[in-house]
């Protein structure tokens, strides 16, 4: 038993990558989990993986860039399970390139899932969690939001947007309901690199991941940390990279 025991979490993101490790850690450490992104297959197998294992997993085909998907997420995880304890929002795109570029499809992609993403998550999630009267709200941001680099300045800008996002939020939300948590991972082993359109760019972000990129596992991990927290304790901030990244 842990204190995750009979946690309900729902994750974006959750068909590969983070947002699956994290589906698998916390499933292992007796937490209900709904599993939510667009490729459904991929959800469904995890589902299967995790109660064949003795877990607790349902899944949600869910695009995070429309609202009704986002409530949809939450309204099956309190019919199911009775409530939503935790929401980790995992999805995001990188269109990375320069600026001058002038992507700015790519850009309104970034915004519209890297930030309005998780704005949909949160004007879900919050009246439940007032309701209840206790949630959290857990957000994949980026050490790419700290230290600003070539080609990443509107994927940071997005990143940097949610960080501020979720400041102002816990310092609204200081009557011990809500707690929020940013975590910014570095170089992790993901198929985040597949969204980069550039060719050279996406082989540069994979040899960086190849060499000496986290496993996924390592930011899950981070995630639970937060998580087992007692409900008396918000871990606000969590930045988890390789030690031999820059």
């Amino acid at each position: 038993m842990t204190t995750i025991t009979g946690t309900v979490v729902a994750i974006t993101g959750a068909s590969s990558g983070i947002g699956e490790a994290t589906a698998r850690v916390l499933a292992e450490r007796g937490a209900s989990v709904v599993l939510a992104a667009r490729r459904t297959e991929r959800l469904d197998e995890l589902v299967q993986e995790i109660r064949l294992g003795g877990g607790s997993a349902i899944a949600c085909a869910t695009d995070v860039t429309r609202r009704e998907d986002m409530e949809q997420l939450v309204e099956l995880a309190v019919k199911e399970f009775g409530r939503l304890d935790v929401l980790v929002s995992n999805a995001g795109v990188a269109k990375i390139g320069p600026v001058a570029d002038l992507d700015v499809d790519g850009w309104t992609a970034m915004i519209d899932v890297n930030l309005r993403g998780v704005l949909h998550g949160i004007a879900a999630a919050l009246p439940v969690f007032r309701r209840q009267g206790h949630g959290h709200l857990v957000t994949t941001v980026s050490t790419a939001g700290l230290q600003i680099t070539p080609t990443m300045a509107v994927y940071a800008a997005t990143k940097n947007a949610v960080r501020t996002l979720l400041e102002g939020l816990r310092q609204e939300s200081t009557d011990g309901v809500l707690r929020t948590t940013a975590v910014s991972p570095g170089f992790v082993r993901t198929e985040l690199a597949g969204s980069i359109d550039d060719a050279g760019l996406r082989e540069q972000i994979n040899r960086g991941m190849d060499d000496f990129g986290l496993a996924p596992d390592a930011v899950a991990r981070a995630i639970a940390f937060a998580i087992e927290q007692p409900h008396d304790v918000e871990i606000g901030e969590i930045t988890i990279r390789p030690t031999v990244q820059y």
